[in-house]
């Protein structure tokens, strides 16, 4: 394939469209994730090399985040020891000596990949200082759309066999209370979790995770290498109730994530952001509890799988199976399907089911009157037992549970 020709930035006029997403991504996305996407995703939008390359992947291939995710896997795999430099220079927390800050490298190199020519800098510490961390962000931003032009192929074969894989992170701080007071009210001593849409299977972790709550409270294992927070709202305190033993970890997933794979584990760091070091932090230890204790992954549809997930738990243990955000995509009637599975597996002992879905999705489960996408999810708890169903809603969250409210009485 030959490689693009860059051209001085602004002449995107055969690339606009694309050039419009990338500027919408960069204006809107972007700085809800990282600063650093923000600045790429505005300088390839203006980048008509750029663009061209971008537009050698196939066409559902071309979205910002997935393009960026494998400029990102050429920096980790060492593809791209340049890009691997200037990202680490970027997102370093090293101090900055004032004396040795220096302009950004103009000329050649911008011009070639068509970014605009930097710009000098204030003579004072403080000044030079700020400089310096931009000189690390231009350089940054440089090397990734040189990068992108000048290994176009390698970037679109990432591409095409791969997927945005956001959001894998475990839902700790909602789904541990609420499967710890499940568990109380059926008098279970032990539990085997089953994950629907469990994804990289990360949430089959939760009795192994240390969470502190914006009142004080904390559950779980304070020493666990993943450690989240979450705040509460209005007054009332999470149950403390702690987790039984967990003797069966299973996911289902069309898709589900084998962390073990070293290429998968990878690829799901390319996923965040290099200068998101918090998040890279939490995946490194959801990927520590994930390789000590491998989950069960179980790949295809859940209602077909749901049956044999269920017998794969112990006899004399609580099967709970849980769903965070995983029905949304489901038309009602599967939605239904899905309750009638958990209530066929009842039959001999009690099943649980913990739902943190948005208003109105997880059939059964009330919602305090609230009205659907009112920008929260319900917090749900059911056990079916014997062709009975007892369903209670407990909580509400937010944000993903970074924020939540519980309004049960435990």
């Amino acid at each position: 394939m030959p490689r693009p020709t860059a051209v001085t930035a602004g002449s995107t006029g055969n690339h606009s469209k694309l050039a419009q997403t990338y500027r919408r991504f960069a204006e809107v996305d972007a700085p809800k994730i990282s600063p650093l996407y923000e600045r790429l995703a505005l300088a390839l939008s203006e980048s008509d090399a750029a663009l061209r390359a971008i537009e050698s992947a196939p066409t559902r291939k071309r979205n910002p985040a997935l393009i960026l995710a494998a400029l990102h896997h050429l920096a980790l795999t060492g593809q791209s020891p340049t890009l691997a430099t200037a990202y680490k220079a970027a997102t370093s927390p090293a101090s900055v000596d004032p004396a040795s800050a220096k302009p950004a490298p103009a000329g050649a190199v911008r011009a070639e990949v068509g970014l605009p020519s930097a710009t000098g800098f204030e003579a004072t510490a403080s000044a030079e200082m700020a400089a310096r961390a931009g000189i690390d962000s231009d350089s940054a931003v440089e090397a990734a759309v040189r990068t992108l032009v000048e290994m176009t192929e390698a970037v679109v074969g990432v591409v095409s066999g791969r997927k945005v894989r956001g959001n894998v992170g475990g839902n700790h701080a909602v789904l541990y209370p609420a499967i710890a007071e499940v568990a109380r009210r059926v008098g279970a001593g032990a539990i085997g979790l089953i994950d629907v849409g469990c994804s990289a299977g990360f949430n089959l972790n939760v009795d192994r995770a240390g969470i502190t709550y914006g009142n004080g409270q904390t559950l779980g294992n304070p020493s666990s290498p993943v450690q989240v927070s979450a705040s509460i709202v209005k007054e009332q305190a999470v149950p403390t109730h702690a987790m039984p033993e967990v003797v069966a970890r299973i996911g289902i997933d069309p898709e589900p994530i084998d962390t073990s794979d070293a290429d998968e584990a990878r690829w799901l760091r390319a996923c965040l952001p290099p200068d998101q070091p918090e998040q890279i932090a939490r995946l490194e230890g959801e990927l520590e509890l994930a390789a000590s204790a491998p989950p069960f992954l179980m790949q295809g549809d859940a209602l077909e799988l749901l049956p044999d997930a269920l017998a794969r738990v112990p006899a004399d243990a609580l099967p709970v199976v849980t769903t965070t955000w995983a029905l949304s995509d489901l038309p009602l009637e599967s939605r239904l399907r899905f309750l009638q599975c958990l209530d066929a597996a009842a039959t001999n002992r009690p099943v649980a089911w913990v739902s943190v879905e948005g208003v109105g999705v997880a059939p059964a489960i009330p919602t305090f009157g609230d009205r659907p996408a009112s920008g929260h999810s319900i917090i749900g708890l059911a056990v079916f037992n014997h062709s009975t169903l007892q369903a209670e809603s407990v909580g509400r969250c937010w944000l993903r549970g970074q924020m939540l409210a519980w309004l049960a009485d435990s």
